[in-house]
């Protein structure tokens, strides 16, 4: 008999129909996992506050871990841990590299991934079976005993939860029976928070920070913009065409992501906005309602961090015999209109209007002028910290008049 099928109690109730009352029917845990008052919390402060509602239930459990497979472009799957005696709680973020490494094939986590319907294991006594690394790890730090059970999702995925205890003797079988009892609530909570997080993170992923805050606070009506003041950056891959002609297609990917990822990290970093990848071109802005001297100060920075990093990343390519990466990059400081944009079933959360337009045409004169970088007069002005020089009055496509632009010192035939 398993420990789900010990300590059940049958009642007959008034149609004569035998009534089965599982073990958690008058758990306050249960009642804490049901009544969650519509409110989301993250998973870290879920599984501690699920630890301790067991705790005060006399259900001595030691380490707790949930492990959650991601939908981050980086991060195959997170784990959550807590420690009896411990404030806070850890995680541990994995690779995709994981699912090829030792530690993942010889750990129960991979039997419980590819199906199996739990597993229990014994740390003390004349014949325990230590046939995983962790378990070796447990028994160092006094557990008696470990089990650890799937957490089934909706969309198939198949996570876990593991219970260990230092109790001397291991689990009773009332607690293992009401942890086993109440694992379809804990999955359907887990679930539950699992499904914001993912949500989350997919929006910041494809849309970015500010705009994933925006649409998940309500903001998802077409024509639903608004007027901003905004630093805006533009980028763009030179030589792209000649690239893709010459090269295989994992060579191009390979270009473009490093392109990507060495200009948006100094751009993230400084509170900037990476909007949206077009081709080989970024669009990107930094919020400057209330201070556009400091936005203009960020994007500048962010620039020429990324024109230093990328001529880093050119050494190490050239050295690998790949092609190198040169770009363009236009700034302008201009009002935008900042929202959904698009079709009925598929828009786009963006910045629009004549400064985005004047950006990327300062952007395009960077192949003519030889520069890796320009900026708009409006931009210049507004910057402080790097001087940067008149280059003269160019005409802009779809400019009116002639425009003053400027560039940074010492740049000649760059780009």
């Amino acid at each position: 008999m398993t420990p789900r099928q010990e300590n059940r109690t049958a009642a007959t109730d008034d149609t004569g129909l035998a009534a089965y009352h599982p073990s958690w029917s008058t758990s306050p845990v249960a009642s804490w996992l049901v009544e969650h008052d519509g409110k989301s919390i993250e998973l870290s402060e879920f599984l501690k506050q699920l630890c301790l509602r067991l705790v005060d239930q006399d259900v001595a459990v030691y380490r707790v871990t949930i492990g959650i497979r991601s939908m981050h472009p980086e991060v195959f799957a997170k784990a959550v841990l807590w420690n009896r005696g411990e404030d806070g709680i850890v995680q541990i973020d994995r690779s995709y590299e994981t699912r090829h490494s030792d530690m993942y094939a010889n750990s129960p986590v991979k039997l419980i991934h590819d199906g199996a319907g739990g597993i229990r294991r014994r740390l003390e006594g004349d014949d325990v079976v230590l046939d995983f690394p962790i378990l070796q790890e447990l028994v160092e730090i006094g557990c008696t005993d470990y089990v650890i059970m799937p957490i089934h999702m909706s969309n198939g995925r198949t996570n876990f939860i593991s219970w260990t205890t230092d109790q001397p003797g291991g689990f009773t079988t009332p607690q293992l029976t009401l942890l086993y009892d109440l694992l379809p609530l804990i999955s359907l909570r887990v679930e539950l928070e699992v499904a914001y997080e993912a949500t989350r993170t997919l929006l910041n992923t494809y849309l970015g920070h500010e705009p994933a805050r925006r649409v998940l606070a309500g903001s998802v009506r077409r024509k639903q913009v608004e007027d901003i003041r905004a630093a805006v950056f533009v980028s763009d891959m030179r030589g792209f065409t000649r690239l893709a002609d010459r090269h295989p297609p994992d060579v191009v990917i390979s270009a473009l992501d490093d392109y990507f990822e060495t200009l948006a990290r100094p751009i993230e970093t400084r509170f900037g906005e990476v909007l949206k990848f077009i081709g080989d071109g970024m669009l990107a802005i930094f919020d400057a309602e209330t201070d556009p001297r400091d936005a203009c100060c960020k994007a500048l920075a962010a620039a020429m961090e990324g024109l230093d990093r990328l001529a880093a990343l050119n050494a190490r390519r050239v050295a690998a015999d790949q092609p190198e990466i040169r770009v363009g990059i236009g700034l302008h400081l201009g009002d935008v209109q900042y929202g959904n944009v698009g079709a009925r079933d598929r828009l786009d959360f963006t910045v629009i209007g004549p400064a985005v337009n004047e950006a990327s045409r300062v952007e395009t004169l960077c192949k003519v002028m030889r520069r890796p970088l320009l900026a708009s007069a409006a931009f210049a002005e507004a910057q402080c910290g790097t001087d940067l020089v008149s280059l003269g009055f160019h005409a802009l496509r779809g400019v009116a008049e002639p425009q003053e632009i400027f560039g940074l010192p010492g740049h000649d035939a760059d780009a």
